[in-house]
């Protein structure tokens, strides 16, 4: 489908989301170059934490174990008031999710950021350009030509697609002209991040202290780092709030004055906006470019990686197996409500930290405390599944599918067995089906023997005899296998 572009997919920014998504492609043999504006890796934290759903992504690149090396773990996420009475707790988060890793997982970016780069440079496909500034895109009838200036050089290049993972400040939406939805949330904080040289002296779970006074956030990071986040108030200039002396004296309640290293300091406006559009004909957004999210739930970054893998799968389906274009129309149907729906979990939990007036402080206490008592839930449950699943029609389609997970002198993972790419897991032995793009196994495969019970378990729960799981291990659909087979080839 490349014809003669020079690349099958361009993608601006090497953060977290281009790099996977760029991963992802080069793997499945598409011809890919990324481009970023900064000469490496931005040496700060950024992003806190990744779930378990990112994790199995990231056993997808084959970086899981070394990543999961360099994170922390916090039993529990705990909202307290200013005195220290909890009104309420996310726990579980060390406690193993459906994707086969730990639910929370606390990390320090500059460090995933590396790992993936050194997996890029073991790849032929993938091409990493650094210290070069995206400059425009002009489209033509074979694909996208984007130019670039490179040193004191301007360079035009072709490919199929570009895709601009390239922030919050995007200058691929930019020159799309894009707009974005404003879901109303703007809340100036002070970040505060340290390299920990006592970790016994540090709180050793996640908090959210719900002071009217001054919310703040304290919460672990991974690579020997801890982070604080202080709300600025309305009269406080940010400038002088980053100063060494005002840092010194909020950390000073906190104890840990030769426990830590100010590693840095930074003043963030934490937002909540959404793409109105995610694609352009040839051009994509994925990452913060398409959304932008309060940090409340440990999403952003998250979201992002999601974007990465749900795009990376269709565009290999269209660009290597001549998928339609009506496949790739289905990324932002699919994600857009998938990432709304952690936007509007963390604007739920920021507005209950985020509270300053002192009468509605005491209120939501009150109310927050007594819903704690009777166990009535106070936050939107995150999305589990894809509105816009494919086989719409069929039990479990759209929802996520478990990576059973076996413990013993060594950890075993399906995913493992099963392998990447479309999966199709049956009740009985599947005679010949024609198709060369779908993995299909029984549950009586000899390699499916220990996961046997579990993979039983899944379909009797769903009454179903097969499951077709998409590359992003979503559920395309259930029924019979040469059923489910004729399906995705009509869909895709």
């Amino acid at each position: 489908m490349s014809g003669c572009n020079e690349y099958d997919v361009i993608v601006i920014g090497a953060g977290p989301t281009g790099m996977t998504l760029a991963l992802f492609l080069a793997q499945n043999g598409v011809k890919t170059l990324v481009l970023d504006k900064e000469e490496d890796v931005y040496p700060l934290p950024r992003a806190a934490h990744i779930d378990h759903e990112i994790m199995r992504i990231f056993q997808d690149l084959g970086v899981a174990d070394v990543v999961e090396s360099t994170c922390r773990s916090s039993k529990t996420y705990d909202f307290v008031t200013g005195d220290g009475r909890m009104l309420m707790q996310f726990d579980g988060l060390d406690a193993i999710g459906p994707g086969g890793w730990p639910v929370g997982n606390m990390i320090h970016q500059p460090s995933i950021e590396r790992i993936l780069r050194d997996a890029a440079s073991k790849n032929s496909n993938l091409d990493l350009w650094t210290n070069c500034e995206f400059e425009a895109f002009f489209e033509n009838d074979s694909g996208v030509a984007v130019v670039l200036k490179s040193g004191e050089k301007s360079v035009r290049l072709s490919a199929s697609f570009l895709v601009g993972a390239d922030g919050a400040r995007s200058s691929v939406r930019r020159q799309a002209g894009i707009e974005q939805e404003d879901l109303n949330f703007d809340e100036p904080w002070l970040v505060v991040d340290a390299i920990v040289h006592d970790f016994d002296r540090l709180p050793k779970v996640n908090l959210q202290i719900c002071d009217p006074e001054r919310p703040t956030s304290c919460v672990l990071m991974g690579s020997g780092r801890h982070r604080w986040e202080f709300m600025l108030k309305p009269d406080e200039v940010p400038e002088e709030m980053a100063r060494d002396s005002v840092v010194a004296g909020l950390l000073e309640p906190w104890g840990v004055e030769g426990a830590v290293e100010i590693e840095r300091t930074a003043v963030y406006r934490f937002n909540a906006k959404v793409a109105k559009s995610w694609r352009k004909a040839r051009v994509f957004l994925a990452g913060d470019a398409a959304h932008l999210t309060p940090p409340f739930a440990g999403q952003g970054m998250c979201a992002g990686i999601r974007d990465a893998a749900n795009l990376a799968w269709k565009l290999v389906q269209f660009l290597k197996f001549g998928a339609s274009d009506g496949l790739l129309e289905t990324y932002q149907n699919e994600r857009d409500a998938h990432a709304r729906g952690y936007i509007q979990l963390a604007i739920a939990m920021g507005q209950t930290v985020c509270m300053t007036d002192i009468a509605k402080a005491e209120a939501r206490d009150a109310d927050m405390l007594a819903a704690r008592a009777e166990r009535r839930l106070l936050a939107p449950p995150p999305p589990l599944h894809l509105k816009a699943g494919f086989l719409s029609d069929s039990v479990a389609a759209g929802h996520y599918f478990p990576q059973f997970r076996l413990e013993g002198s060594c950890v075993v993972r399906l995913d493992e067995i099963l392998g990447g790419g479309a999966r199709m897991i049956t009740r009985d032995v599947v005679g010949v089906i024609d198709d060369t793009y779908i993995t299909i196994k029984s549950i009586l495969d000899p390699a499916l023997k220990p996961f046997h019970q579990l993979l039983l378990g899944w379909l009797d729960l769903h009454e179903v005899n097969a499951v077709l799981i998409r590359p992003d291990h979503y559920v395309f659909g259930t029924g019979e296998p040469a059923s489910l087979v004729e399906d995705w080839k009509t869909r895709l």
